[in-house]
């Protein structure tokens, strides 16, 4: 699409929440005419970089729009600084929401509806992804890259000589497979590994999160993570005694309850592929692929087979799924910069990326012959299908929390130096009180 028409696209605002807004921005307010060229600041470094660009390629040559991306790994330090001395990008590729929403209070980016159909994005995008950057009744970022973490990892052969239920319908099944292997193959069923030098606890949060989506839904995880609800409130809590339940039971876990906190994240799963497997089932994202061996990683469709992290049957009514994802925000109110935004959160964005690997478009109708293999297609199934999507709690949680706190907190619960209980009190004297605010205003869904 070009410059001229997304200027005439954009005539009004389609966000029907839509209010004055952030930026300064309001209804009818008239963009520039672009200069022909958009800068773009992200983390996407190496092979990640490469790809990104050859995605952008034809929309350069169609456009006419000179495009240049920089990278920086400490993006989200770099981006508040870039901010602070009046340097920002046209765009920046945000990793996680909180810091889409952070520069949004401070009225430093341009609300989509300002230049996109907000109603044509939304009607194609996975459900419930588009609110992890909604301040104060805006939206203030568009997905253009899908994570999807609600995945249960098998070794296909050996798992399917089991045969062990590869569609278990809710989390009692998923019990139910784990005993059976545990009875049949003498082995535990599960692997989990935490350890993550400094960052050691991720794992543990994202296994809270699954548990809070599945056994009370969206709304009140949404209370959760943007503190309207307290840290320690006893579903909380419930939710993380129920992870303890399955990581702590006696064989459950491959090196046993301790032995979590000193495997690594990325070998966690090796063991399976073992000609007789020390574990079996492991809860990951989809790029845990990446750390798989090497031969696996060459067949992975007859190597390694997955199923969702199924629903709780008596929790929410539907098949939640968590994930993340990267997502463009525009600091410039211009034609050229709308038109970048118009294709990077459109359904004909990363397809060379796709083929390439290592990316999912958030885009229901994105063309998934494009996917390399059969088993990518199945995650971005489980993506496309769910009845509703949420973002990695952690990750828009205050930062003294979510990459603080309830890091180091799961990490205490996991070595048993302190209950459910103990963790979620702690944490929850530990928020940050000026967030308060801040968060009831972000999470305005």
């Amino acid at each position: 699409m070009t410059a001229a028409a997304v200027l005439t696209l954009t005539g009004c605002l389609q966000n029907p929440d839509a209010g004055s807004g952030a930026g300064g921005l309001g209804a009818g307010e008239e963009m520039e005419e672009g200069d022909g060229s958009v800068t773009i600041f992200g983390a996407f470094g190496g092979a990640e970089e490469e790809q990104f660009n050859n995605s952008l390629a034809p929309f350069e040559e169609e456009s006419g729009i000179d495009i240049t991306y920089v990278s920086d790994q400490d993006f989200t330090n770099t981006i508040q600084v870039r901010v602070d001395a009046g340097d920002a990008p046209d765009i920046g590729l945000f990793p996680q929401p909180g810091g889409v929403l952070d520069l949004a209070e401070r009225g430093a980016l341009v609300p989509i509806d300002a230049m996109l159909d907000y109603d044509a994005i939304d009607a194609t995008l996975v459900n419930g992804f588009l609110d992890s950057a909604r301040f104060d009744g805006r939206v203030y970022a568009a997905p253009m890259r899908m994570a999807v973490k609600s995945i249960v990892w098998y070794p296909k052969e050996a798992y399917e000589e089991g045969g062990w239920n590869t569609e278990p319908a809710d989390l009692d099944e998923l019990t139910e497979v784990a005993d059976q292997i545990r009875s049949d193959a003498d082995t535990p069923p599960w692997c989990i590994g935490w350890q993550s030098d400094q960052s050691t606890g991720w794992v543990g949060t994202d296994w809270v999160e699954e548990y809070m989506l599945r056994l009370y839904g969206p709304d009140v995880y949404d209370d959760w993570i943007y503190h309207r609800i307290p840290f320690n409130d006893e579903r909380v809590v419930e939710a993380i005694e129920t992870y303890g339940e399955l990581a702590n039971k006696e064989g459950n876990v491959l090196g046993g309850a301790r032995g979590i906190l000193n495997t690594p994240f990325a070998e966690a799963m090796n063991p399976a592929f073992a000609a007789e497997p020390g574990c079996y089932l492991m809860r990951q994202g989809n790029f845990a692929t990446g750390f798989f061996p090497e031969e696996v990683q060459e067949n992975l469709d007859d190597e390694v087979g997955i199923y969702v992290f199924p629903p709780a049957a008596d929790g929410f009514d539907g098949q939640p799924i968590l994930g993340g994802g990267d997502l463009a925000a525009a600091f410039t109110y211009d034609t050229d910069v709308a038109a970048v935004m118009e294709f990077l959160s459109s359904d004909e964005f990363g397809g060379p990326w796709a083929e390439a690997g290592g990316w999912l478009s958030p885009h229901t109708s994105f063309d998934m012959s494009l996917y390399p293999d059969d088993l990518t297609r199945q995650i971005a199934e489980f993506g496309y299908t769910s009845d509703v999507f949420r973002y990695d709690g952690s990750d828009v949680m205050p930062r003294e929390v979510g990459s603080g706190s309830f890091w180091t907190g799961m990490v205490e619960y996991q070595s048993g130096d302190k209950t459910a209980q103990q963790v979620a009190d702690e944490i929850e004297a530990g928020w940050p009180q000026s967030a308060d605010s801040d968060e009831e205003e972000g999470g305005d869904q």
